[in-house]
């Protein structure tokens, strides 16, 4: 019993942990797509309003939001509609196997992004700051 409860005690800061480190990760295929940073895609820089360009740009503004925890809950739902998006239309229609069709990242982020809609940023984010403010829960839950 006082062992679920040490654990209990800690959730809302493992779950910020998994939000911050899926965040940096997510908005590095932003800044691969829009500057070319960490290495250019193979087929060069989109056009900024093409899919892979607004695709881009979800990925590095949403995970500039989803890192410091603004807005966590509707920018994750948009997030893991992207996800999905890209996981249907680009990866699926290549090999049923997400192994094979190189869509396992694109699941993950995913459920990654509903599960933070649901559970909302946990702890050090700024919608639990906002929150702490108005008198609420200080993890934003």
């Amino acid at each position: 019993m006082t062992q679920i409860n040490f654990i209990d005690r800690y959730s809302a800061y493992a779950l910020a942990l998994l939000r911050i480190v899926t965040a940096l990760i997510f908005m590095e295929h932003g800044t691969q797509k829009l500057f070319g940073f960490p290495a250019a895609p193979e087929r060069g820089l989109p056009e900024l309003l093409s899919l892979s360009g607004i695709g881009g740009l979800m990925e590095f503004v949403g995970g500039l939001f989803i890192l410091f925890g603004l807005f966590t809950r509707p920018v994750a739902f948009l997030l893991a509609g992207e996800m999905a998006v890209a996981y249907w239309m680009f990866h699926a229609p290549q090999s049923f196997y997400p192994v094979l069709n190189g869509g396992d990242a694109s699941i993950l982020y995913c459920f990654v992004f509903l599960l933070l809609v649901f559970t909302g940023p946990g702890a050090w984010s700024i919608d639990a700051a906002r929150e702490k403010n108005r008198g609420g829960s200080p993890t934003a839950q």
